[in-house]
């Protein structure tokens, strides 16, 4: 079987914004499947962002280090955030590789698009990777407490996961 040959959709029935945040927006969408019956789905509405992959000429990655409330940790991620409202997504990876980390690139390559988590959030993620950076002063938000560290890319992969 093909995946043409699945049904493509769930039509809505009714949709109900329940809150409407600074970041996030939830709805809850009743819906019908393909059997007739009818269910609900939560819905987590988010922009689109970006992530960036920052490796310097000796082939180290630039990675921000920084807490994540939601599951109460430290994490070491690449730098990523918001699309503004009418900034292309490349110019957001700028924007953002320069705002958390202080590094800017001369070379900016989209590697990928794809869905963040598509089994209950709208939004998806642009990931580039950045070449030809030069480092300098960050310019974190009010809100942002961020480390910059720097990893050999043979070291990265065995941190992954």
């Amino acid at each position: 079987m093909k995946s043409s040959d699945f049904p493509r959709d769930e039509p809505t029935v009714n949709s109900t914004r329940i809150h409407e945040g600074k970041i996030v927006n939830l709805r809850l969408d009743e819906v019908t499947l393909t059997t007739g019956k009818t269910t609900t789905r939560e819905i987590v509405e988010h922009s689109d962002c970006i992530c960036v992959v920052p490796v310097d000429a000796n082939g180290n990655v630039v990675l921000v280090r920084q807490y994540r409330k939601a599951i109460e940790r430290f994490l070491l991620e690449i730098p990523a955030g918001g699309i503004d409202a009418g900034e292309a997504p490349e110019a957001a990876a700028h924007r953002e590789l320069l705002e958390e980390t202080g590094y800017r690139a001369e070379s900016m390559e989209l590697l990928s698009f794809f869905w963040t988590t598509p089994g209950y959030c709208n939004e998806g993620m642009y990931a580039f990777l950045a070449t030809k950076i030069e480092s300098g002063h960050n310019q974190l938000e009010d809100d942002e407490d961020i480390e910059v560290i720097k990893v050999h890319l043979s070291d990265v992969l065995p941190m992954i996961g």
